[in-house]
């Protein structure tokens, strides 16, 4: 009965995220950013409660109050184990632009939404100059004081695994000195990366007090986040 649900989820998730990219993209061109995102909230907010409705898997959200709300916009450097969260993440920080890869701008309508979204499309087989295009972008949006959300693992991780992060979430907070918030979750646990299964329960997600990334080595910063985030990252059953 699980797999039914879980299939009934994934196909409503597919198609609601295609027709509501071929809406978004008629309507939001003619919008100012914040409204654009505010359309972004309502898809995530949607897809989060479908996904309650329907395979029982709901979340909860801890450390909200280490959210700096002094109105400088900060890097978000998020686990990365499952679909959930490239969704979930409208609804769980400040409005934010995401970075990722080009490719994913290339498909009709859901990529020219990110695109209007103001994504941070970044070619990955461009090596150092990768991190370049990052810090270059990031800095724009920091300094329109939008958030940047960043999944610095690259890649969607098996639960209770990780890898070396990437360092351009952190090198762009360091040269834009600006703070970088930590947000954990364990969203594998219940969503694997590969599969249909979605197991009922509640996702916990952790909101990491800000790490001051200001003139600091990269290294450093992600090593900080990474303690943090692997550490709220485990089971929740």
């Amino acid at each position: 009965m699980q797999l039914l649900r879980s299939l009934l989820f994934t196909t409503l998730f597919l198609l609601f995220t295609l027709v509501y990219a071929v809406v978004f993209v008629i309507v939001a061109w003619a919008l100012p950013w914040r409204a654009r995102f505010a359309l972004a909230q309502f898809w995530g907010h949607t897809l989060l409660a479908l996904l309650k409705l329907i395979c029982g898997l709901g979340y909860r959200v801890e450390g909200l109050e280490n959210l700096p709300r002094d109105g400088k916009a900060c890097v978000v450097l998020m686990k990365h184990s499952s679909s959930w969260e490239t969704f979930a993440q409208t609804v769980l920080v400040p409005p934010q632009a995401w970075v990722l890869k080009r490719e994913l701008t290339w498909i009709p309508f859901v990529g020219w939404g990110i695109k209007l979204l103001h994504g941070i499309a970044i070619d990955r087989g461009a090596g150092g100059r990768a991190v370049r295009q990052l810090i270059d972008q990031g800095s724009a949006r920091l300094a329109e004081g939008t958030w940047v959300l960043v999944f610095p693992e690259g890649t969607r991780m098996p639960p209770g695994e990780t890898r070396r992060y990437g360092v351009g979430g952190a090198a762009l907070a360091s040269e834009a000195g600006v703070r970088v918030v930590p947000v954990a979750h364990d969203s594998g646990w219940f969503w694997p990366r590969r599969g249909w299964l979605k197991k009922p329960g509640t996702i916990r997600v952790v909101i990491g007090p800000p790490i001051e990334a200001a003139g600091r080595d990269p290294r450093e910063i992600n090593a900080e986040a990474q303690a943090f985030i692997e550490a709220h990252s485990g089971p929740n059953v």
